[in-house]
């Protein structure tokens, strides 16, 4: 009977879809923070339970094959990624320094490295490279979100270590984008089979780095005449509007540069600094953060109970799955922790590599991402690789603030 009324309409259905998912989203986020756990975890957890009620009772609208919740999901990672580029600056990065720099750098190419080899040495011999380098890949991301709350909370966000984890954290959002476009141009040519398409690696490389240079130098000159035009309008409540026009004008630009819509939307978020917009704030006494934050927590849930629903839960629970997930996780800790000695000085390295472990929504967009990209036609990370990354993605993400929080307490 449920299932005839939502078919009469389709638009019905993807309603009460939509309203199952931020229900689900919500009472998932609120349990995983009663138990100190990010609300990010208790998403994903939603996921998986809304994605076994369907298999269990065909009545429950089905997450993973509906096209309004793909759309919606990208459209949250897009805004997502956005308001991440907004919390930094470029003079900003420009001043975190050489330790940060240090930390960053080798808090990719370490866990990268070590999540390659794990990767190599579990799964099935004739395991595309790509596939190997993917998961690597997607051990190199950093969540400064989950560390900078343990941070105020412990009163150690003005400490230098603190401020040299959000610098490495800021620094380390541009190379993950980097290794991100890198890996992906790799998986796309090695789909035909052959060596390392080093000419084709090198083009997509430094095509990702003019678009940034491009983005970061002339847009970043450019974006206040554009929003000085803007003002000029007559018409209320601009800002927001015109910021996601922004937005998603450099994601689809980025696109057209061969490069995922992300890197652009955190472009755009980054050269978009509070002085090119301070006219239209005073105008609408509002800051644009605050005006993206209510989009990001009603879009970006979506986008990871989404993930959670297509986690294979018979995949997850194999021994094989679960013993790849945990080396990942143990690969990707240490790899993040080493980092941390990185930054040299009078400080505690412990701290910093501590905090830069959690991976968080960064993670997930990398595995959203390899999930998309199509080898002979099927997807680069099948549903085992999935299910062994997001649970050392999970893993990491609850022992990064748990050793941050155990750290600073010993002081």
């Amino acid at each position: 009977m449920l299932m005839a009324l939502l078919n009469a309409d389709p638009f019905a259905g993807t309603l009460a879809l939509l309203a199952l998912v931020w229900l689900a989203a919500k009472v998932g986020g609120e349990i995983a923070l009663r138990v100190k756990l990010p609300a990010v975890t208790g998403e994903l957890a939603a996921g998986l339970a809304l994605a076994a009620l369907h298999h269990r009772f065909p009545g429950v609208p089905d997450l993973i094959t509906s096209p309004a919740a793909e759309i919606l999901a990208n459209l949250g990672v897009i805004i997502l990624m956005f308001a991440v580029g907004l919390e930094s600056t470029v003079p900003q990065m420009l001043k975190v320094g050489l330790p940060s720099l240090r930390v960053a750098v080798v808090g990719v190419v370490v866990p990268m490295a070590a999540g390659l080899g794990g990767s190599w040495a579990l799964l099935p011999s004739g395991t595309p490279f790509a596939v190997h380098l993917f998961i690597g890949a997607c051990l190199c991301a950093t969540s400064i979100g989950i560390s900078a709350q343990v941070l105020r909370e412990q009163g150690a966000g003005a400490s230098p270590e603190g401020r040299i984890i959000v610098g490495a954290a800021v620094m380390d959002d541009v190379l993950g984008l980097l290794v991100l476009v890198g890996v992906s141009g790799v998986a796309v040519a090695l789909a035909g089979g052959g060596g390392l398409p080093w000419a084709s690696l090198a083009k997509t490389l430094t095509l990702a780095l003019a678009f940034l240079a491009v983005a970061l130098t002339l847009g970043r000159r450019t974006t206040p005449f554009f929003f000085r035009f803007a003002s000029r309008f007559r018409s209320e409540q601009l800002l927001l509007p015109v910021a996601l026009a922004f937005a998603f004008l450099l994601a689809w630009l980025g696109n057209l540069a061969g490069l995922a819509p992300i890197v652009g939307a955190y472009a755009a978020g980054l050269i978009l600094e509070p002085a090119h917009v301070q006219f239209l704030e005073a105008r609408e006494e509002h800051e644009l953060e605050a005006l993206v934050h209510p989009l990001v927590v009603t879009f970006a849930p979506i986008f990871f109970v989404l993930m959670g629903a297509k986690v294979d839960v018979t995949a997850l629970l194999e021994p094989r799955t679960l013993l790849l997930a945990a080396l990942l996780a143990l690969l990707g800790i240490l790899g993040k922790f080493v980092a941390g000695y990185a930054a040299g000085g009078n400080l505690r390295s412990a701290v910093i590599g501590w905090g830069m472990v959690p991976r968080g929504e960064v993670g997930l967009i990398f595995v959203a991402t390899g999930s998309h990209l199509l080898i002979n036609g099927a997807p680069l990370l099948n549903g085992h690789v999935q299910a062994s990354i997001i649970g050392a993605l999970l893993l990491t993400t609850i022992a990064g603030p748990v050793g941050l929080g155990w750290v600073l307490r010993r002081r």
